[in-house]
């Protein structure tokens, strides 16, 4: 169907999405072109040319080029922003601050560096955006201790070799006491739009450092999940309530920005470098290049969302979830 110029398709599976401006051919059609065929197909140009406003998108600036091609995971990340303002705006939970209200009486953390008062900053040389940031550091750490930078009067101070208190628990693992309690910010509406931001900014940095630690070995290939695994965590967050399900879907359309936006040729952030190498180069990279590493890295993708899939359905028959 044709609307406002635009040709929209229903295809056989319903997963994902294709666009194609004005002006680009499909792979089908690239094909066939290079085959000799004179004509395109009827449906790669269904408006007549004396009916067609503006110029091709290729031969568009590449800034706008660029804009567009950003547009789609950059509405991902508007997305997980509105849910998050809504979360917590109207949420039961207050906004938990980042600056400490009371050190427990003999805790370790406050005989080694940290004080009522101090407002924390970094983890590790790790910016803290929420405070479930600072959990999420202090679960990273070995031997129970952390340097910390807080600000404190005014001035940025740094605590190296913060230590804190372990304790046994009932099945014998060994756990961290963190031992001090945070204040927590009434619910304005610049707080609110504030906290949303910077959970989006802790979903982000999770997933970055995530793949960080799967690329160091830190984290274990195994543990990847595809679509299986995604539709068990959706129906758990379901049992909790609407609000852990809302933060599910925040989280993987996060995590679907910033996927796309990795500079990979077969997502938006490899045709964003295609761009970025057309301004330097002052030309387009070749076509077939840019078809040929598409096609490759589609491949290699394809096979790790299968490898996902496997792992989910392995996990799913023997309990792992």
């Amino acid at each position: 169907k044709i609307a406002g110029g635009t040709q929209y398709t229903l295809r056989l599976l319903p997963v994902g999405g294709y666009v194609a401006m004005e002006g680009e051919g499909s792979p089908e059609s690239n094909q066939a072109e290079r085959a000799g065929e004179d004509q395109p197909p009827a449906w790669e140009n269904p408006i007549p040319p004396e009916e067609r406003t503006g110029i091709p998108f290729p031969q568009a600036a590449i800034w706008k080029r660029a804009a567009t091609m950003a547009a789609g995971p950059l509405m991902n990340f508007v997305l997980g922003f509105v849910v998050l303002a809504g979360v917590i705006g109207l949420g039961s939970d207050p906004i938990v601050s980042r600056v400490l209200y009371q050190i427990e009486e003999g805790a370790l953390c406050g005989q080694t560096g940290l004080a009522a008062g101090d407002e924390i900053v970094a983890v590790n040389g790790r910016r803290c955006f929420v405070a479930n940031d600072i959990l999420y550091e202090l679960a990273r750490t070995q031997d129970a201790r952390a340097d910390f930078t807080v600000r404190r009067d005014g001035q940025l101070v740094e605590l190296p070799d913060v230590r804190f208190d372990t304790y046994t628990d009932q099945d014998g693992n060994a756990r961290m006491d963190i031992g001090f309690t945070v204040y927590a910010l009434e619910k304005t509406p610049a707080n609110v739009l504030k906290e949303s931001l910077n959970y989006e900014l802790y979903y982000g940095r999770i997933i970055f450092t995530s793949l960080a630690d799967l690329l160091r070995g830190r984290e274990s290939i195994n543990n990847l999940s595809g679509p299986v695994g995604i539709v068990s965590a959706i129906s758990q967050a379901a049992s909790y309530g609407l609000a852990d399900l809302l933060e599910m879907l925040v989280l993987i359309t996060v995590n679907l920005g910033i996927f796309n936006l990795l500079p990979i040729p077969a997502l938006d952030g490899g045709r964003l470098v295609f761009l970025a190498a057309e301004a330097v180069l002052r030309r387009p990279v070749s076509e077939r290049l840019q078809e040929t590493l598409t096609l490759a890295t589609f491949l290699l993708l394809f096979g790790l969302m299968i490898f996902a899939t496997y792992n989910d359905v392995i996990r799913l028959f023997t309990g792992g979830f």
